[in-house]
């Protein structure tokens, strides 16, 4: 079977980035930061834990409730549907050497963790506004590119990920 003209420029632009991101892995403190990042970031913790804290600090409890609900649907979505239907192989089973990571079960394309962390820097923007915004998108691309630094996933499925998560979010911002 032959493979899609996408699949092949996916392919070209996936190993061109991992070539120029591959230095960035012989730095130790940000080995550290990215693999607790992409710790963090395994069934949307981060951003759990970021909707409980912010909720507890402002007293609004709707909020928490809704913001892990939400988050709960768009994993869903990303997790048991949209992913199905690519079944992309990750770059490294395990990750890239010496960077530790839990194996994921879904296949690659697109990140969930991407996917999530759009998602939540819009629902977040969206509940503070303000400087706020500057925090929840630094954590969002942190997240995001940890998966890419660990080599859990290619960078065409980070950035697609990120882009499903923003379009979900701007789908479900009425809910709010």
């Amino acid at each position: 079977m032959r493979r899609s003209s996408i699949a092949q420029i996916a392919d070209t632009i996936d190993a061109r980035a991992d070539g120029l991101y591959q230095p960035l892995r012989n730095i130790s403190v940000l080995n550290f930061v990215m693999v607790a990042a992409s710790t963090l970031g395994d069934w949307s913790l981060i951003w759990h834990l970021t909707g409980l804290i912010r909720g507890a600090i402002t007293a609004q409890f709707r909020e928490i409730v809704l913001l892990s609900v939400l988050l709960g649907i768009e994993s869903l979505i990303v997790n048991q549907g949209i992913k199905r239907l690519f079944r992309r192989k990750r770059p490294t089973e395990h990750g890239a050497e010496g960077l530790r990571v839990r194996k994921p079960r879904t296949s690659s394309f697109p990140s969930g963790h991407a996917s999530a962390a759009g998602f939540s820097a819009v629902m977040l923007t969206s509940m503070t506004g303000g400087w706020w915004v500057a925090l929840w998108v630094a954590l969002a691309i942190t997240v995001s590119t940890s998966r890419l630094h660990v080599r859990i996933h290619h960078a065409t499925d980070v950035v697609a990920g990120t882009i499903v998560g923003i379009a979900l979010a701007l789908a479900m911002l009425p809910v709010l």
